[in-house]
Order: C-alpha cells, then sequence, then structure tokens
C-alpha cells in the first residue's frame, strides 16, 4: 500500500517537471532583483559637547558660557590635536515664572533670568583615545551625544566591494532561475543591470544606515571626571540592484 502511494505521488512530481520543462521559455524576459551587504568596524566618531549657564543677569551668563566653551576647545585640542572642532548652536533665551492658574496675567512679563548655551561638534578617528578626551572635556562642558560612524574613505572602499558583492548576488540567483526554468545559465543573456535600483520594480534604492550611539551626561563638576566607556560598534552598508534578463 505505502509502495503504491509513494510511486503515485513520484509520478505526480515528474509529470509537473515535465509539464514544466516543457514550457517555452524562449525569450522570456526576467527581472531578478539582488542583495548584498558588507561590514565594517566604525572608525570616526562624532561626540556633541555642550555648555549651558543660567544667570539673572545676561551678561554673566553668557561671559561664563563663553569662558568654559574656551577652556572646553583648548581640551579637547590638547587630548586630541588631530580631532576637528566646530562650535554651533549659540542660544539665549529668557526664562520667566510660572504663572499660576486663576492668576491675573501680568501687563509685562519680567524675565526673571537668562539661559545661554552653545554646542561644539568634536569629530576624530583617535576612538581609542575618546574616553580620556571626553572625561577631560567634561571638568567644564557636559556631553550631549555620540554618533559613531565610517570615514569616507572607508565608506569608498566598502563600496568597491559591496558593489562586487551585489552583482555576484545577481549572478547567482540567475543561475538558480535558470535551473528552475530548465534552462542553462548559458542561455541567459544579461539585457540591462540597475545599480541604483530605480525602477519601477524596486523602490529602495540604495541603502545604508551607520549604526548610531548616543549618551546623554548630566553636567559633571569641575573636579577630575572617570574615564566614561564606549563601543564604537559597526556599520552595515546594503546595497539593491535589479537586472533584467533574457533567454535565448
Amino acid at each position: 500500500m505505502h509502495i503504491a502511494k509513494f510511486l503515485l505521488v513520484s509520478a505526480a512530481a515528474l509529470t509537473a517537471q515535465v509539464q514544466a520543462q516543457s514550457l517555452s521559455t524562449s525569450g522570456t524576459l526576467v527581472v531578478v532583483p539582488a542583495f548584498a551587504e558588507v561590514r565594517h568596524a566604525n572608525d570616526q566618531v562624532v561626540a556633541m559637547l555642550a555648555i549651558e549657564e543660567q544667570d539673572k543677569d545676561k551678561t554673566v551668563a553668557a561671559s561664563r558660557v563663553n569662558k568654559k566653551m574656551k577652556q572646553g576647545i583648548e581640551i579637547v585640542k590638547k587630548e586630541d590635536p588631530q580631532a576637528s572642532l566646530k562650535t554651533q548652536g549659540y542660544y539665549s533665551y529668557p526664562v520667566y515664572a510660572d504663572e499660576h492658574p486663576g492668576a491675573a496675567a501680568a501687563k509685562t512679563r519680567v524675565a526673571l533670568s537668562w539661559r545661554i548655551g552653545q554646542t561644539l561638534q568634536v569629530k576624530t578617528t583617535n576612538l581609542d583615545g575618546l574616553p580620556r578626551t571626553v572625561a577631560a572635556a567634561q571638568q567644564v562642558l557636559t556631553l550631549n551625544s555620540l554618533q559613531f560612524g565610517l570615514t569616507p574613505a572607508t565608506v569608498k572602499k566598502l563600496d568597491d566591494q559591496r558593489l562586487a558583492a551585489t552583482y555576484q548576488n545577481l549572478t547567482e540567483r540567475i543561475d538558480s532561475i535558470a535551473r528552475a526554468m530548465g534552462r542553462k545559465a548559458s542561455d541567459a543573456v544579461l539585457d540591462t543591470v540597475d545599480f541604483e535600483g530605480s525602477g519601477a520594480y524596486a523602490q529602495d534604492a540604495l541603502a545604508g544606515a551607520p549604526m548610531m550611539r548616543g549618551a546623554m551626561l548630566m553636567k559633571g563638576a569641575a573636579a577630575a571626571v572617570e574615564e566614561p566607556s564606549f563601543e564604537a560598534g559597526e556599520t552595515a552598508l546594503q546595497m539593491r540592484l535589479v537586472g533584467k534578463v533574457k533567454f535565448k
């Protein structure tokens, strides 16, 4: 009984295979998507350091911010001479008293104090010295965020690798499709290769999202700060392409 059932199933499978192979695939145009991903350890970091002061006297608050930012820049330059520095985001705004519910609104709002701050962007490839540099800077500044990524040179090197890997994936998939159609890979003629993946058949063009790590740390005292711990992680760069293949 089991033998008869096995023979019946085998015969059905063989029939389906013969029918598939009997379908004419001459001149068939096949759209083949391909994908590849390459990874690399992050070799660059962008740190955002900041200072904020508040005082009822606007000039006093501004002076403290300016002084501490200058000190912070000098510290970072001393600890990491190769780092690229950029000051940005200078702001100042008044701080008003909270208005209690039901209280009559004052005709003229009076500022109780002024809040003033500035941000320093530090870009460096010295990841080994990053904890020391940040700890030194935290004596006067705060660390608002860290973003690990890849240098332009590394991205260019990886771009060559992911192009090759994606094209290799395309050829492998064409070979698999040819076998499934009962054809030889040599029967397939590559008509078009879209490395942008910009056709209607591929909405996602090129993707590569670097891993981002961030840390919000409270402002420390002027005393020595213990070195923080960081893990740079890695970045995955992806590529999609679409190929059009025509069978002879």
